[in-house]
């Protein structure tokens, strides 16, 4: 069976399932798993493993593989890969919102750059705290304080909502160890120390053009607070005394000290450290143990500023492992889904197609993944997808530059056009008060202003400094 045709029939399912009949990611993409799989005739996966490099015995054994064993094999290993990440970030992003650390990076800010500099102290926040803690939370974290803000100026409502929204979107797709980024340099053999600091930097410039749109879109179409703009539902952290705060260096360790770690790690191996220096770097900078310290140091900032409350540390544990749960379930389907489709012969395709057409890899990554976006919703699902399509360009050696550059495209692509079957829609529209006509216009426009800018810097970069 052509490997066009067992793509757009694992995308329809992927798609029908989460649009249509409204199930979770994790069963859609495990059904489109089961269902390619089915249909992939063995002469397609010897020819795609056999396409890879491997040897004529291992894509005989490949292709003699059971359904189970083979769903189970990828299942398990991205799991291993990646399940000690995410619960570990769980933790301390869950951590940053239990012990008021959260709250005191963005006081901390205000408090240094003024409220007249909040619009960048909203995006510089954002940027931060999506690191470890998902977009949904973090806005839901930052929006108590846009609202008090535009109390206090009577003006710039929209603009400090959009500016919350700018810097935390892209870190959720740029920076591990939020689930996409993290899976894509997994899949795509991008060290993390670099695709942190790639996602970082890249973050920043887009974050910088998202909120001159952020600007023009509050001249453009001023809104002025009212009472009904937002739920009572959203916690007035607004209102919590300092003194129960945490000091602002103790707030940021969980977050700086893992980036320092990790890149660390990188940047020995880059410069050649001493033996000694390099070894130390290497076993602190292991991402699960740069998260398991940064874990540890959160968890010990609750267990301080909630002492004498017995339950404080299990509460928060437990709610986050029960969040990371499911991003683990749903980042593991996408493994296996992204390892099934590989199977298919559908990357090997594509880079003839490519190189027929004349079509660069970084152009074709960031359509596709666009595509996906836009028709299902998740920016996650979008990446885990993407990635499982276009990673045969890292597996064949045929990039002509570092694969950072693949996953950063892949990153910002995920970014366009957010509509009503993005949850993340419906979290901004509820929570700031905003009609689905305001958030089509600004937050839909602005990420994708956001996602075609950051696609054109990957692009112009991976042309200047390949890397390789």
């Amino acid at each position: 069976m052509d490997p066009f045709l067992l793509l757009f029939i694992g995308v329809a399912v992927v798609i029908g399932s989460i649009v249509w009949l409204r199930l979770h990611a994790f069963v859609a993409l495990f059904a489109a798993a089961i269902v390619v799989s089915t249909l992939t005739p063995r002469e397609n996966i010897e020819s795609a493993v056999r396409a890879q490099g491997r040897p004529a015995a291992e894509a005989t054994a490949r292709a003699n593989e059971s359904l189970g064993a083979k769903l189970s094999n990828k299942f398990g290993s991205t799991c291993t890969n990646l399940g000690v990440l995410i619960a570990m970030a769980s933790i301390v992003g869950a951590c940053l919102l239990a012990s008021g650390g959260a709250d005191r990076i963005v006081r901390s800010t205000l408090n240094l750059f003024g409220e007249k500099r909040s619009p960048v102290v909203f995006a510089t926040s954002g940027l931060v705290l999506g690191v470890p803690v998902f977009f949904d939370t973090v806005f839901l974290l930052l929006i108590p304080l846009a609202r008090a803000m535009a109390e206090r100026t009577k003006r710039n409502y929209l603009l400090y909502v959009l500016a919350i929204a700018v810097g935390t979107t892209m870190t959720h797709s740029l920076v591990p160890p939020t689930p996409g980024p993290l899976f894509a340099a997994n899949a795509l053999k991008v060290d993390i120390g670099v695709m942190i600091v790639a996602g970082l930097i890249l973050s920043v410039f887009t974050a910088s053009i998202g909120l001159t749109y952020a600007w023009w879109a509050n001249r453009r179409w001023p809104k002025t607070l009212t009472p009904n703009d937002g739920g009572n539902a959203i916690p007035a952290l607004v209102h919590r005394a300092d003194h129960e705060l945490p000091p602002l260096w103790l707030a940021l360790a969980p977050i700086v000290l893992p980036v320092i770690l990790i890149s660390g790690a990188t940047a020995g191996a880059l410069l050649k450290f001493p033996t000694a220096l390099a070894n130390s770097l290497n076993i602190l900078g292991h991402p699960n143990v740069a998260l398991g310290i940064a874990a540890a140091i959160a968890l010990g900032t609750v267990a301080w500023q909630r002492r004498g409350d017995r339950k404080a540390l299990r509460t928060v544990t437990q709610s986050a492992i029960s969040d990371a749960g499911s991003i683990i379930l749903i980042t593991a389907a996408g493994g296996v889904f992204g390892g099934i489709l590989q199977e298919t012969g559908v990357g090997e395709r594509i880079q003839a197609l490519a190189r027929d057409y004349q079509l660069g890899v970084l152009p074709l990554a960031f359509l596709v993944t666009a595509l996906i976006r836009s028709a299902q919703g998740s920016a996650t699902v979008a990446m885990v997808t993407s990635v499982g399509i276009l990673s045969a360009f890292t597996s064949a050696g045929s990039l002509a530059f570092h694969p950072v550059y693949l996953a950063l495209t892949i990153g910002c692509a995920s970014k366009i056009f957010p509509w009503m079957n993005d949850s993340g829609f419906w979290v901004i529209t509820k929570t700031s008060g905003l009609t689905e006509r305001e958030t089509l216009r600004s937050i839909s426009v602005m990420f994708s202003i956001m996602g075609v800018a950051g696609g054109l810097i990957v692009m112009v970069a991976a042309k200047l400094f390949p890397m390789v």
